[in-house]
């Protein structure tokens, strides 16, 4: 999705300059995918945070291809939690958007667009997935691990 957002996004904006310099609509597709995906290697640290431990990075080292392939494999349920998950998304996004418009402001376009859509799609996610954690969650204590 960060690469169709990027790639549109080439095609609305004049140009994406960096330091005086243009910057390749290909380069800015590419740097656009990178955000998208990118954005959820905070899952790592708010896992480390609530674990304590590494256990989802030492897994997907020894994995790779649960990275890409089934990520439900790669945290226990709470591990994240999608409040958390969320948070991290949108204090990340308002830090880094800012301090890029110091550096170029079609850059921090980019950057917040591609970061605002991954957010959008991951709470359509979220509340597709809420519905069924509602139906099935053993109890409300479980219901709210989840979520935090």
């Amino acid at each position: 999705m960060s690469f169709v957002v990027a790639g549109g996004l080439t095609a609305l904006l004049p140009s994406v300059t960096l330091y005086g310099y243009s910057v390749p609509a290909v380069a800015v597709v590419g740097y656009g995918t990178a955000v998208g995906v990118f954005i959820d290697l905070d899952h790592f640290l708010i896992a480390r945070f609530k674990t304590g431990n590494w256990d989802a990075v030492r897994f997907c080292l020894s994995n790779p291809g649960a990275a890409v392939g089934d990520q439900s494999e790669i945290f226990e349920p709470g591990d994240v939690g999608v409040l958390s998950r969320l948070l991290s998304h949108v204090v990340i996004g308002g830090i880094v958007v800012p301090v890029l418009a110091l550096l170029s402001v079609p850059l921090a376009i980019v950057t917040g667009v591609v970061l605002y859509a991954h957010l959008l799609a991951d709470l359509v996610w979220d509340i597709a997935l809420l519905e069924d954690h509602v139906e099935t969650a053993g109890s409300t204590a479980d219901l709210v691990r989840t979520l935090r």
